[in-house]
């Protein structure tokens, strides 16, 4: 029976990151698993937070800054760790990121659904918003009514299941250092080496959606005056 590698990256936005942690750390799992809380450079006073909590909780606390000089954000090389993690350990990896609230038995159910599902790759669980409302970046599922859905769409990272199977085909030591999110081309690799990817409607987790980055909440909320800045060089979302 293969383990269970869970991680959530962290660049600051406290409040919402306290509640994905809690929430995970309350979830009812069966599985041998440990959790990872990988600190990509916050700001001091979050950094103090997320010391006490692991110390209360009992999570594994990495903070970036110990062990890089690499400045934020550091998303490739934390991927790229916890892929060697997961493979030394046999373990199938989930990465919740830091505005996911998950519910109970969300993580045991996304484990239990690797072995009902044909050669998964990538599970995704479908998010939502605080009204139970289906939202970004998972809208155009709306008209789903299946538990899972096999979907060759590009999925988000912000709650997603790698499986053991996809971690030994590819490895993320390959990817472009010079992108700064890699799950679409990540999903797209598992359909291109011949896996199946899914969204779980039947396991839908709460969306806060924090928007750590600037060009992530304008992206969501005003796509015109994204798309303008991004053209005329405002910034950049590698």
């Amino acid at each position: 029976m293969n383990k269970l590698h869970i991680f959530t990256p962290v660049k600051d936005s406290l409040e919402t990151s306290l509640k994905t942690i809690e929430s995970v750390m309350n979830s009812e799992i069966a599985v041998d698993y440990n959790y990872t809380v990988y600190n990509d450079f916050s700001t001091d006073e979050t950094t103090e937070k997320l010391e006490q909590a692991a110390e209360k909780l009992g999570f594994t606390l990495v903070n970036l800054k110990d062990i890089s000089m690499h400045p934020s954000p550091n998303y490739l090389m934390i991927l790229q760790t916890a892929q060697r993690r997961a493979n030394f350990e046999d373990a199938h990896l989930l990465i919740i990121e830091s505005d996911i609230i998950v519910e109970k038995n969300t993580i045991q159910q996304m484990y239990e659904s690797v072995s009902t599902l044909e050669n998964p790759g990538l599970i995704a669980a479908i998010t939502r918003d605080s009204n139970k409302k289906i939202n970004s970046p998972y809208l155009f599922a709306k008209r789903y009514t299946s538990k899972v859905i096999s979907t060759k769409r590009e999925l988000s990272f912000c709650c997603t299941l790698l499986t053991q199977s996809f971690l030994t085909s590819y490895n993320f030591d390959i990817l472009n250092s010079e992108r700064t999110w890699h799950d679409h081309f990540i999903s797209n690799k598992s359909i291109e080496l011949g896996f199946k990817n899914y969204l779980a409607v039947s396991m839908p987790v709460t969306h806060l959606q924090h928007s750590i980055y600037p060009w992530m909440h304008l992206k969501k909320t005003q796509p015109f005056k994204y798309y303008w800045k991004k053209l005329t060089g405002k910034f950049s979302d590698k």
